[in-house]
Parts: C-alpha cells; structure tokens; sequence
C-alpha cells in the first residue's frame, strides 16, 4: 500500500501544490479542492498544527537593549554632523523578545520547509505586507486547538465538478 498519493505529478510539482494548498488552508481557514488533494493536505496540515500546539508555549522572555534610529516628525531618520560628517542619532531602547527553546526553534524550521510565504495587500500596490505563518500557528492556531487531541480539520463533500466530474471537498479548520 502506497505511504502517499501521487496526483499525477511529478514529486518537485506535487509538493509545491501541497505546499501552497497547506499555507492557504492555515492562513485563509478553509480552501475547496479535490477530494484526493484534500486527504493529503490534511495530513500535513494537522501535523504542523500539532507540531504548534505541543511547542506553543516552549519559549522564555527575554530583556535585551537595542540601538534604535532616533527619529522625527516625518519619520526620517535624525542626523547630527560630528567632525564633519552628518551622522545618525540613536537611542537605545529596552525589548522584550521571545526566546525560543531548542525544542520549538526546531518545530520552527520544519513548518518554515512545508509554509510558503503569504503577502497580504495593504492600502497602496506597492505596500505588500508579509505574514509570518510560523507566529500565526503559534500564536493564534494553536492555542484554539489546545484541549483538543487530533482532528483539527473536516471535510465536507459540496459534489461533483462541472468539468471533469472529480469530487469536490470543502476543507476547514475545525
């Protein structure tokens, strides 16, 4: 018995598509595609998502003092001249970062080979804003499914499809 459906593709074809189909369904909440794709984007997608709940909360917080670029009205940056020279003003400003443990940064790179990036438009063309999937997962995905053990996902059948009459599948976060 096959570990996985082929999709009559080829293997660099068949995970791009995964790919893409996995991102859109965790960052979307639901896609509509073919009942064979459906079965193994849900394979990789509740993998990821109990990846996420298990190291959700594995981190430790962090003070650090960082150098920041002062600044002004118009939000360029200020510069003063010393010796001769216009040098820019910074000031330095105490954050509090996330630390990932081993553990969760390991979690963290293998979603980022199954995630592709995902830009959101803002207001201008040219304002495109990336989402970071990874902090999606940890920060809103998992905690939703935190109580729950498995079957974060379902499949609800719509029909059959004009063209080709494949069976199509609604696939949702639960």
């Amino acid at each position: 018995m096959a570990k996985y459906r082929k999709l009559s593709r080829t293997s660099s074809q068949r995970k791009a598509l995964l790919r893409n189909q996995v991102t859109a369904l965790l960052n979307n909440g639901k896609i509509v595609t073919t009942e064979a794709k459906a079965k193994e984007v849900r394979k990789i997608a509740e993998g990821l998502i109990a990846l996420a709940v298990k190291e959700k909360d594995n981190y430790e917080t962090v003070t650090v003092t960082a150098k920041v670029a002062r600044k002004d009205a118009n939000g360029k940056r200020v510069k003063e001249v010393v010796d001769g020279k216009k040098v820019t003003v910074y000031d330095e400003v105490e954050k509090t970062i996330k630390k990932d443990m081993p553990s969760r940064l390991h979690a963290r790179r293998q979603m980022l080979k199954v995630l592709m990036p995902v830009t959101a438009a803002a207001d201008k063309k040219r304002d495109k804003k990336e989402i970071d999937m990874v902090a999606k997962l940890f920060d809103e995905i998992a905690p939703k499914y935190e109580g729950r053990n498995g079957g974060y996902t379902r499949m609800v059948k719509i029909g059959l499809r004009k063209g080709d009459a494949a069976m199509e599948v609604l696939l949702e976060l639960v």
